[in-house]
Protein backbone atom coordinates (compact mmCIF):
# COMPACT_ATOMS: atom_id res chain seq x y z
CA UNK A 1 0.00 0.00 0.00
CA UNK A 2 2.97 2.47 1.06
CA UNK A 3 4.45 1.81 -2.14
CA UNK A 4 1.54 2.47 -4.47
CA UNK A 5 1.23 5.54 -2.54
CA UNK A 6 4.72 6.70 -2.88
CA UNK A 7 4.57 5.76 -6.34
CA UNK A 8 1.07 7.88 -6.84
CA UNK A 9 2.82 10.95 -5.57
CA UNK A 10 5.59 10.81 -7.43
CA UNK A 11 3.94 10.83 -10.90
CA UNK A 12 2.20 13.63 -9.73
CA UNK A 13 5.10 15.15 -8.61
CA UNK A 14 6.21 13.96 -12.22
CA UNK A 15 3.39 16.04 -13.88
CA UNK A 16 3.47 18.66 -11.84
CA UNK A 17 7.02 19.67 -12.72
CA UNK A 18 6.03 18.88 -16.30
CA UNK A 19 3.43 21.41 -16.63
CA UNK A 20 4.90 23.57 -14.04
CA UNK A 21 8.52 24.29 -15.80
CA UNK A 22 9.01 25.72 -19.16
CA UNK A 23 11.97 26.79 -21.58
CA UNK A 24 11.90 30.30 -23.54
CA UNK A 25 14.59 30.81 -26.34
CA UNK A 26 16.21 34.12 -26.38
CA UNK A 27 13.72 35.30 -28.77
CA UNK A 28 10.36 34.34 -26.88
CA UNK A 29 8.48 36.11 -24.51
CA UNK A 30 5.88 34.30 -22.15
CA UNK A 31 2.01 36.15 -21.68
CA UNK A 32 1.02 34.51 -18.44
CA UNK A 33 -2.69 34.31 -17.19
CA UNK A 34 -3.57 33.96 -13.62
CA UNK A 35 -6.97 32.81 -13.64
CA UNK A 36 -8.00 34.13 -16.94
CA UNK A 37 -6.40 37.34 -15.70
CA UNK A 38 -3.10 39.27 -17.38
CA UNK A 39 -0.57 38.44 -14.61
CA UNK A 40 2.88 39.20 -16.18
CA UNK A 41 5.24 38.62 -19.39
CA UNK A 42 7.98 35.78 -18.33
CA UNK A 43 11.25 34.90 -20.42
CA UNK A 44 13.71 34.16 -21.40
CA UNK A 45 15.27 31.02 -20.04
CA UNK A 46 13.86 28.81 -17.36
CA UNK A 47 10.25 29.49 -16.03
CA UNK A 48 7.73 28.34 -13.55
CA UNK A 49 4.34 28.46 -13.41
CA UNK A 50 1.30 26.92 -11.55
CA UNK A 51 -0.46 23.71 -13.58
CA UNK A 52 -4.36 24.88 -13.95
CA UNK A 53 -4.37 28.08 -11.89
CA UNK A 54 -1.91 30.12 -14.37
CA UNK A 55 -1.55 29.34 -18.48
CA UNK A 56 1.30 30.66 -20.68
CA UNK A 57 1.02 32.15 -23.96
CA UNK A 58 4.46 32.12 -26.30
CA UNK A 59 5.10 35.26 -28.19
CA UNK A 60 8.18 35.17 -30.84
CA UNK A 61 10.07 38.82 -30.57
CA UNK A 62 12.08 37.86 -34.14
CA UNK A 63 12.05 40.29 -37.37
CA UNK A 64 8.62 38.31 -39.43
CA UNK A 65 8.49 39.07 -43.26
CA UNK A 66 4.72 39.52 -43.99
CA UNK A 67 3.91 39.34 -48.29
CA UNK A 68 1.06 41.52 -49.11
CA UNK A 69 -0.37 39.56 -52.02
CA UNK A 70 -0.94 41.93 -55.49
CA UNK A 71 -3.64 44.70 -54.24
CA UNK A 72 -6.04 46.47 -57.47
CA UNK A 73 -5.21 49.91 -57.25
CA UNK A 74 -6.49 53.16 -59.34
CA UNK A 75 -3.86 55.94 -58.85
CA UNK A 76 -5.33 59.35 -58.93
CA UNK A 77 -5.19 59.88 -62.87
CA UNK A 78 -6.77 57.07 -63.55
CA UNK A 79 -4.41 54.31 -63.99
CA UNK A 80 -5.41 50.89 -63.04
CA UNK A 81 -2.57 48.81 -61.43
CA UNK A 82 -1.56 45.66 -59.38
CA UNK A 83 0.81 46.58 -56.67
CA UNK A 84 2.63 44.48 -53.84
CA UNK A 85 4.45 44.75 -50.82
CA UNK A 86 6.51 43.17 -48.04
CA UNK A 87 6.22 44.01 -44.53
CA UNK A 88 8.94 43.21 -41.81
CA UNK A 89 7.28 44.11 -38.47
CA UNK A 90 8.07 42.52 -34.86
CA UNK A 91 6.02 42.02 -31.85
CA UNK A 92 7.26 45.40 -29.42
CA UNK A 93 4.74 44.22 -26.37
CA UNK A 94 4.13 40.68 -25.78
CA UNK A 95 0.98 42.12 -24.04
CA UNK A 96 -0.64 44.20 -26.15
CA UNK A 97 -0.17 41.75 -29.19
CA UNK A 98 -2.13 38.79 -27.29
CA UNK A 99 -4.65 40.79 -25.02
CA UNK A 100 -5.57 43.56 -27.89
CA UNK A 101 -6.06 41.68 -30.83
CA UNK A 102 -6.90 38.23 -31.88
CA UNK A 103 -4.57 37.42 -34.52
CA UNK A 104 -1.99 40.09 -34.65
CA UNK A 105 -0.36 38.49 -37.98
CA UNK A 106 -3.49 38.42 -39.64
CA UNK A 107 -4.22 41.90 -38.44
CA UNK A 108 -1.20 43.14 -39.97
CA UNK A 109 -1.56 41.63 -43.28
CA UNK A 110 -4.99 43.16 -43.44
CA UNK A 111 -3.95 46.71 -42.13
CA UNK A 112 -1.28 46.40 -44.48
CA UNK A 113 -3.84 45.61 -47.78
CA UNK A 114 -6.02 48.04 -46.99
CA UNK A 115 -3.44 51.12 -46.24
CA UNK A 116 -1.30 50.04 -49.44
CA UNK A 117 -4.22 50.79 -51.69
CA UNK A 118 -5.54 53.69 -49.93
CA UNK A 119 -2.16 55.60 -49.79
CA UNK A 120 -1.15 54.75 -53.24
CA UNK A 121 -4.19 55.90 -54.73
CA UNK A 122 -3.24 58.89 -53.95
CA UNK A 123 -0.64 59.72 -55.92
CA UNK A 124 0.04 59.29 -59.91
CA UNK A 125 1.70 56.18 -61.77
CA UNK A 126 4.36 58.60 -62.30
CA UNK A 127 5.31 59.00 -58.59
CA UNK A 128 4.95 55.35 -57.76
CA UNK A 129 7.37 54.61 -60.36
CA UNK A 130 9.77 57.68 -59.45
CA UNK A 131 9.31 57.96 -55.64
CA UNK A 132 9.32 54.30 -54.37
CA UNK A 133 11.04 55.33 -51.26
CA UNK A 134 9.05 58.14 -50.30
CA UNK A 135 6.30 55.83 -50.39
CA UNK A 136 7.48 53.03 -48.82
CA UNK A 137 8.62 55.72 -45.77
CA UNK A 138 4.77 56.91 -45.75
CA UNK A 139 3.11 53.29 -46.21
CA UNK A 140 5.48 52.80 -42.90
CA UNK A 141 4.73 55.75 -41.15
CA UNK A 142 0.98 54.76 -41.15
CA UNK A 143 1.00 51.10 -40.53
CA UNK A 144 3.35 51.64 -37.66
CA UNK A 145 0.67 54.42 -36.05
CA UNK A 146 -2.16 52.24 -36.34
CA UNK A 147 -0.39 48.97 -35.60
CA UNK A 148 1.50 50.71 -32.45
CA UNK A 149 -1.60 49.63 -30.40
CA UNK A 150 -1.38 46.14 -30.88
CA UNK A 151 2.20 45.93 -29.68
CA UNK A 152 3.50 46.20 -33.25
CA UNK A 153 5.92 47.69 -34.74
CA UNK A 154 6.57 48.03 -38.29
CA UNK A 155 10.41 47.69 -39.16
CA UNK A 156 10.34 48.66 -42.82
CA UNK A 157 7.93 48.37 -46.08
CA UNK A 158 8.85 47.90 -49.62
CA UNK A 159 7.08 48.31 -52.77
CA UNK A 160 8.68 44.81 -54.57
CA UNK A 161 6.23 45.32 -58.40
CA UNK A 162 4.09 47.66 -60.25
CA UNK A 163 2.61 45.81 -62.83
CA UNK A 164 0.80 48.08 -65.61
CA UNK A 165 -1.60 46.78 -68.54
CA UNK A 166 0.06 46.04 -72.08
CA UNK A 167 -1.87 49.32 -73.57
CA UNK A 168 -0.56 51.56 -70.66
CA UNK A 169 3.46 50.34 -71.26
CA UNK A 170 2.59 51.13 -74.76
CA UNK A 171 1.37 54.78 -73.87
CA UNK A 172 4.39 55.23 -71.28
CA UNK A 173 6.46 54.66 -74.84
CA UNK A 174 5.27 56.81 -76.65
CA UNK A 175 5.15 59.59 -74.13
CA UNK A 176 8.96 58.78 -73.41
CA UNK A 177 9.78 59.28 -77.03
CA UNK A 178 7.31 62.36 -77.15
CA UNK A 179 9.59 64.08 -74.68
CA UNK A 180 13.27 62.82 -75.99
CA UNK A 181 12.36 64.41 -79.55
CA UNK A 182 10.71 67.73 -77.55
CA UNK A 183 14.49 67.66 -75.68
CA UNK A 184 16.09 67.27 -79.15
CA UNK A 185 14.22 69.84 -80.61
CA UNK A 186 15.08 72.36 -77.67
CA UNK A 187 18.76 71.30 -78.10
CA UNK A 188 18.30 72.14 -81.57
CA UNK A 189 17.18 75.16 -81.45
CA UNK A 190 19.45 76.42 -78.62
CA UNK A 191 22.45 75.30 -81.00
CA UNK A 192 20.73 77.53 -83.67
CA UNK A 193 20.39 80.42 -81.78
CA UNK A 194 24.19 80.57 -80.40
CA UNK A 195 25.00 79.95 -84.30
CA UNK A 196 23.16 83.02 -85.24
CA UNK A 197 24.30 85.10 -82.44
CA UNK A 198 27.90 84.26 -83.69
CA UNK A 199 27.45 84.73 -86.49
CA UNK A 200 26.08 88.29 -85.97
CA UNK A 201 28.80 89.22 -83.84
CA UNK A 202 31.38 88.22 -86.78
CA UNK A 203 29.28 89.57 -89.54
CA UNK A 204 29.44 92.93 -86.96
CA UNK A 205 33.29 92.68 -86.77
CA UNK A 206 34.45 92.00 -90.53
CA UNK A 207 31.88 94.73 -91.84
CA UNK A 208 34.23 97.12 -89.35
CA UNK A 209 37.68 96.04 -90.66
CA UNK A 210 38.07 95.61 -94.31
CA UNK A 211 41.09 94.11 -94.20
CA UNK A 212 39.54 90.91 -92.16
CA UNK A 213 36.86 90.62 -94.82
CA UNK A 214 39.88 90.06 -97.32
CA UNK A 215 41.54 87.88 -95.12
CA UNK A 216 38.20 85.79 -94.72
CA UNK A 217 37.89 86.01 -98.59
CA UNK A 218 41.70 84.08 -99.07
CA UNK A 219 41.16 82.09 -96.17
CA UNK A 220 37.71 80.63 -97.66
CA UNK A 221 39.41 80.63 -101.29
CA UNK A 222 42.34 78.36 -99.52
CA UNK A 223 39.66 75.85 -97.88
CA UNK A 224 37.61 75.42 -101.30
CA UNK A 225 40.92 74.88 -103.68
CA UNK A 226 42.14 72.11 -100.90
CA UNK A 227 39.57 69.36 -102.31
CA UNK A 228 40.90 68.59 -106.12
CA UNK A 229 37.36 67.05 -106.89
CA UNK A 230 35.53 70.15 -106.29
CA UNK A 231 34.84 72.68 -109.20
CA UNK A 232 35.62 76.24 -108.06
CA UNK A 233 34.17 79.60 -109.34
CA UNK A 234 35.87 82.34 -108.76
CA UNK A 235 33.97 85.40 -107.50
CA UNK A 236 34.32 88.97 -108.77
CA UNK A 237 35.49 91.26 -105.93
CA UNK A 238 33.23 94.40 -105.29
CA UNK A 239 36.80 96.40 -106.01
CA UNK A 240 36.83 95.36 -109.15
CA UNK A 241 33.05 96.27 -110.27
CA UNK A 242 33.30 99.41 -108.97
CA UNK A 243 36.37 100.00 -110.42
CA UNK A 244 34.88 99.13 -113.99
CA UNK A 245 32.12 101.46 -113.47
CA UNK A 246 34.10 104.46 -112.64
CA UNK A 247 36.03 104.39 -115.57
CA UNK A 248 34.19 102.49 -118.98
CA UNK A 249 36.23 104.87 -121.42
CA UNK A 250 39.32 103.18 -120.56
CA UNK A 251 38.02 99.69 -121.01
CA UNK A 252 36.79 100.52 -124.30
CA UNK A 253 40.32 101.71 -125.77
Amino acid sequence: MNNLFYLFTVTLLILFLANAIRILREYERGVVFFLGRFYMVKGPGLILIIPVLQQMVKVSKRIVVLDIPPQDIISKDNVSVKVNAVVYYRVKNPELSINRVENFNEATSQLSQTTLRSTLGQHDLDEMLSERDKLNTSLRTVIDRESDSWGIEIINVEIKDIDISESMVKAIARQAEAERERRAKIINSEGELQSAENLQKAALILSKESIALQLRYLQTLLDVSSNPSSTIVFPMPLEILNFLQKNPTKEKK
